[in-house]
């Protein structure tokens, strides 16, 4: 049994609360317990903590109920979440001497080693045009979502002094670290911006409209796993391994250094698998950075590219894609709440 947490509701009667005093603990001020006396009591004065009645929170609710009200303590704690998020912002890059300069070092060195390795070894560089930027789309969408999958997987473990001090939304946690990568892939856009000057080629305005749905998609899709992978780790360590294994596979399975019609070639022309192919085309991370690359790559548009550029219905993808991650952070949320309460125990 614990007390109401500061910024709960208050009640006929009264009610011992939680009230918010600034204590440091790992970057981030969390409150502090004192106490108060609200509803037709109020005025009475401070009572002691001995007297007051306590009263239980975050009590099992059924499976398919308590999304909402989770969503609005989320809301009602906006501004820790936003602390959370600098700290997450700041401590990653705590004592180097670059500091947020690593956000862009991190893509461009992967660039540089894709371009080398894919463009001119295997010698795509020859045949797709503007490689470097057609590699770039779609590594920017791949870079946000191992930051956010990463990031989210060990974000309880990581603040099991937090967790295990105060009350307040355990998903505050997994979000802060999807503010703190949304703001890192805001800066490894810049690198983009630059490339569209330096060779004065700009995407098309008719297709940029595919950019905030395949965002949208994308953190959808990735809250949800992100919040499975959060509470797994509390009970399972091995879990940090699996993703890292996992999302080098997932990596390798998603248009990104290599273009897609040399799946399909491989899987409906040469072998006669087609209902592999519309696997390989159901990978939500493959709709993503397809999408990317027909609104942010120039080279799509030019008589050379065009080979290249997937002409399917993407916005119904994407549009069945957000329907997906709407109902997949629903349970994610469900399951990642019925795992909580364990969450102090275990760490």
């Amino acid at each position: 049994m614990r007390h109401t947490p500061f910024g709960a509701a208050a009640r006929s009667g009264p009610v011992r609360t939680i009230a918010a005093m600034p204590e440091q603990l790992g970057g981030v001020t969390a409150p502090a317990v004192t106490t108060r006396t609200i509803g037709p009591a109020a005025g009475a004065g401070e009572t002691s903590l001995e007297d007051l009645p306590m009263e239980r929170v975050n009590q099992p609710v059924s499976f398919w109920r308590g999304f909402w009200p989770t969503v609005r303590d989320v809301w009602a704690y906006r501004e820790l979440l936003g602390q959370l998020i600098r700290k997450e912002l700041k401590v990653k890059y705590k004592d180097s001497v670059l500091g947020f300069v690593w956000t862009l070092l991190r893509p461009l060195l992967y660039l540089l080693v894709y371009a080398v390795a894919i463009g001119v070894f295997l010698g795509s560089g020859r045949v797709i045009p503007q490689f470097g930027i057609y590699l770039f789309t779609g590594l920017l969408a791949w870079t946000l979502f191992t930051d956010i999958i990463g990031g989210c997987t060990s974000s309880i473990v990581g603040n099991a002094g937090l967790v295990k001090k105060v009350y307040f939304p355990r998903e505050l946690f997994p979000l802060s670290v999807v503010g703190a990568a949304l703001v890192n892939g805001l800066l490894q856009a810049v690198i983009l911006v630059v490339a569209y000057v330096a060779t004065w080629s700009f995407p098309s305005v008719e297709n940029l409209g595919l950019v905030p749905l395949a965002l949208l998609a994308l953190v959808l899709f990735a809250v949800g796993l992100g919040l499975l992978l959060a509470a797994s780790n509390v009970f399972l360590r091995d879990v940090t391994h699996l993703v890292e294994v996992g999302l080098l596979l997932w990596f390798w399975m998603t248009p990104i250094v290599y273009d897609w019609t040399k799946v399909r070639t491989t899987l409906t022309e040469n072998n006669d698998l087609g209902w592999l192919f519309q696997v390989y085309l159901a990978n939500p991370m493959a709709n993503v950075v397809l999408a990317f690359q027909r609104a942010l790559w120039p080279g799509g548009q030019t008589e050379a590219g065009a080979a290249f550029y997937y002409d399917g219905n993407l916005y119904l993808r994407l549009g069945v894609l957000i329907a997906f991650g709407l109902v997949f952070v629903w349970f994610a949320q469900r399951v990642f709440a019925r795992s909580q309460g364990n969450f102090a125990q275990e760490l």
